[in-house]
């Protein structure tokens, strides 16, 4: 048993990681650390409501730590867990800077420990069905890529860190981690980055839109969020020279997740038909269609694979590394924007 502990106990650790956890026989869920509210054990009794960070650290029977804390954050308590013998999870973004991350990754190999960054939306229903896709063959060389994820909220979010004007803030460290790791995935590291940041809202104080070109020799991948869109883009328009997918995005696991649905249930992450995908394909100069039955999403595949990782010295699911990777687009995005120019990433 993997004796896990939360850094904090909101919205993500209540919704991302704790049930996950709970429900697989390879962890138990100690508890958390949770600074005002004291909410994990009414949920989950058997837990505890850690008064500190450092008790955690302190606990040797703790063996993983989930840094789900804000983003500027992260670095810090990361370091801190490796330092004291831990395993570590951290939440997308993994650090605000390439620097950061690169000494964390450096870190954890040093003391042989695993270190993971946390990037559910690998585990989208949306995702993996492309992803089968491409391994058949359907898509053929990609053309075009453009994949969207947008919002709709014209007030600020009550989570103040995430409106604040802060390292790691904005949509760009939010929700872009999940884009330009899903980029990385399909083509790798682009050759260069152009992206425009804006702040749209009138109460806004950061980023909360942007546009990203990801430019490879032979394609490219536009990547767009927003907290503007009353009608939301289809999340994925995959163009190819064997065929066309496009399709909204429509993962169930976060709705049910926040009904109190539980992980491991009977039909858990299975789409709606009406949602599947759409796939085109060229046959002899006749354009056919198809819905494409979506495969179930699972975010628990996540922690299958750490558990693994972990009694058998494994590779874990999402690398310091990969990680590292999303920083380097990240902060080229940003660079990009500031001087209105393309960035070469080395």
């Amino acid at each position: 048993m993997i004796n896990t502990a939360l850094v904090s106990f909101g919205m993500s650790g209540k919704l991302f990681h704790a049930p996950f956890i709970d429900t697989n026989p390879h962890f138990n869920l100690v508890g958390s650390w949770e600074r005002s509210q004291k909410n994990i054990q009414a949920i989950y009794p058997n837990t505890k409501s850690f008064e500190s960070y450092e008790e955690i650290l302190n606990d040797p029977s703790i063996h993983l730590v989930i840094v789900n804390s804000p983003n500027d954050s992260h670095y810090d308590y990361t370091k801190r867990a490796l330092l004291a013998g831990k395993h570590v999870v951290t939440e997308k973004a993994f650090t605000v800077t390439v620097k950061e991350a690169e000494e964390l990754d450096a870190l954890a190999q040093k003391l042989n420990l695993k270190l993971a960054v946390y990037q559910n939306r690998r585990y989208d229903a949306d995702f993996l069905t492309l992803q089968k896709l491409i391994a058949e063959d359907k898509i053929g060389a990609f053309l075009d890529i453009q994949i969207s994820f947008e919002r709709y909220r014209t007030t600020l979010s009550p989570k103040v860190h995430k409106e604040t004007n802060t390292p790691g803030s904005g949509v760009l460290f939010d929700l872009g981690p999940h884009l330009v790791d899903q980029a990385l995935l399909l083509s790798g590291m682009p050759s260069s980055v152009f992206a425009d940041l804006r702040t749209t809202r009138k109460v806004g104080k950061i980023d909360d839109y942007f546009t990203l070109l990801l430019y490879y020799p032979t394609h490219r991948i536009l990547l767009t969020s927003g907290m503007v869109y009353m009608q939301q883009l289809p999340a994925y328009k995959i163009y190819g020279t064997k065929g066309c997918f496009i399709k909204e995005r429509a993962d169930v696991q976060e709705d049910d997740l926040l009904a109190g649905k539980k992980p491991n249930t009977p039909n858990w992450g299975v789409e709606a038909k009406e949602k599947w995908g759409v796939l085109s394909t060229n046959t002899d100069g006749k354009i056919s269609t198809e819905s494409i039955p979506s495969l179930a999403g699972n975010y628990g595949t996540f922690y299958e694979k750490m558990a693994y990782a972990i009694n058998h010295n494994e590779a874990v699911p999402t690398s310091a590394k990969e990680g590292t990777a999303i920083i380097k687009v990240l902060e080229a995005a940003r660079k990009s924007n500031a001087e209105k120019k393309v960035i070469t990433l080395s």
